[in-house]
């Protein structure tokens, strides 16, 4: 009886620790999950679907969108087109009168400039006039020649003179013409000086005006009334010039850009530029030169972008950023809130059923406004937390 009694007991010790070891169901699926993810290499991130947390997550699917594969951002900085400055001289010696313009003026093409006193003024009317002077005697003198050749010919039709006389009656005529002609461009050259000079041939001690040679803003201005300025007498002479007018309707936008994307940048081709001083405009120019070497020191490129400036909104020496997108293609893309930073690296969490999702490592590309390519580690087929991702950031 004894022996029947302790084999029951054993029995029932026995059948009790089987069934405390049995797991349950939701041990089981657990473990099926930790299963799962294991053999993945990813932790899942768990959320319960009828949590507070949950309902603040937005999920969309990855959509595919065009993106350049390469894009030159660089800094930049207005300038002046060197192009459309001119650096006013004066044409002729003398003394300044009147100085019309003040620095930043606006002045039109033609607009007086500055006043001088010149004896240069002088010397160009008298030789002017002894130019017509001449010319006057020269025409005489060919009407003179002309009737004696016409007498002489006639003379000769009678034996009267002999054919020498003829001769030199012609010689005489030719001569009056070879003078004529000389005469005359003499006076066209005198008188296009006196043009140039904007001067009369009437009066003497006239005033020399130098005029605007373009439209555009005075940027610099080197004179006042009472200097003894000096003409130009070469081109090669370095005479301080009077003033500086720039046309600001375009200006330059002057770039570095970096040697690894030099090859993107070609002339003629459209670019983007955004200002500090115009925050949310962006702005299209044109690339007009590309320099032909590398700064040793930065390994950077000289570029200049044309930009038009009709409302004279940009200025000299303001920053701004230059950007141009390589070629395009289509990659996967999500929201810039779709991304993590953690560690250092760059996450998306990817839905991969109801409340669970896999923080997957991703590569990021260009960004265009809110919209950022993923270049490696997500495909069209997922979906993915666009709104309240940082809230699973750490989990």
């Amino acid at each position: 009886m004894v022996i029947v009694l302790i084999c029951a007991s054993t029995m029932a010790s026995g059948c009790g620790q089987s069934e405390n070891a049995r797991p349950s169901a939701e041990e089981r699926d657990a473990s099926v999950v930790s299963a799962s993810t294991q053999s993945q290499g990813m932790p899942l991130v768990v959320v319960p679907t009828d949590s507070p947390r949950f309902k603040q997550l937005r999920i969309e699917p990855v959509r595919e969108q065009t993106f350049p594969t390469d894009e030159v951002v660089a800094p930049a900085k207005v300038m002046i087109n060197p192009n459309r400055i001119s650096r006013v001289l004066p044409p002729v010696q003398g003394r300044v009168l009147v100085v019309s313009v003040k620095l930043g003026d606006t002045v039109a093409e033609g607009q007086p400039l500055v006043t001088l006193n010149s004896p240069d003024a002088d010397a160009a009317i008298s030789a002017y006039l002894q130019a017509d002077a001449t010319l006057r005697q020269a025409k005489v003198t060919l009407a003179k020649t002309e009737t004696d050749l016409q007498r002489a010919r006639n003379l000769l039709q009678y034996q009267a003179i002999s054919e020498k006389d003829v001769l030199a009656a012609q010689n005489d005529f030719a001569a009056a013409r070879a003078a004529l002609e000389n005469a005359e461009a003499a006076r066209a050259q005198a008188l296009r000086k006196l043009t140039l000079l904007g001067l009369t041939p009437t009066d003497l001690q006239q005033a020399v005006v130098v005029r605007a040679p373009i439209a555009g803003v005075v940027t610099d201005i080197s004179v006042t009334p009472g200097d003894y300025r000096a003409a130009v007498s070469s081109a090669a002479d370095v005479t301080t010039p009077l003033m500086s007018i720039a046309d600001l309707s375009t200006v330059w936008v002057s770039s570095d850009v970096p040697e690894p994307f030099m090859r993107l940048i070609h002339i003629g081709e459209a670019v983007e530029i955004t200002f500090v001083a115009y925050p949310g405009e962006k702005f299209t120019g044109r690339v007009a030169r590309v320099g032909s070497t590398l700064d040793p020191q930065t390994r950077t490129l000289k570029v200049q972008v044309d930009l038009l400036n009709p409302a004279r909104r940009f200025v000299p020496e303001m920053f701004g950023t230059m950007r141009h997108a390589g070629p395009a293609r289509r990659f996967p893309a999500v929201s810039a809130a779709a991304i993590v930073q953690e560690y250092g690296r760059s996450q998306v969490f990817v839905e991969r059923g109801p409340g669970q999702f896999e923080r997957r490592v991703v590569t990021t590309g260009v960004r265009t406004g809110d919209v950022v390519a993923i270049t490696s580690g997500l495909d069209m087929k997922s979906r993915v937390i666009v709104d309240g991702a940082i809230l699973l950031r750490g989990q």
